[in-house]
């Protein structure tokens, strides 16, 4: 995962700001946890808008789904910024 994040500039979801936009390319979660975020629509290559991201969750919005996403979680997603 560390020379791919390097070689695509890639960043967790949990760092990106409000306003900004990414691109899934990985989930580095757990079998479980990965079917069920996929099954909320983070799938790799799906566009992700970051909505809010202070203290609390992370909210985001993917394929015109409005999501709160928890730190943890949202720190082992990884984002290709656009």
């Amino acid at each position: 995962m560390e020379k791919e994040s390097m070689d695509r500039n890639l960043i967790p979801l949990s760092i990106m700001r409000p306003g900004q936009r990414g691109r899934i390319v990985t989930l580095n979660v757990g079998r479980g946890k990965a079917r069920r975020l996929m099954e909320m629509g983070l799938l790799p290559g799906e566009t992700v808008d970051i909505l809010s991201n202070s203290a609390g969750p992370v909210i985001i919005r993917v394929r015109g789904v409005t999501l709160a996403l928890g730190r943890n979680v949202a720190s082992r997603i990884w984002v290709e910024v656009i």
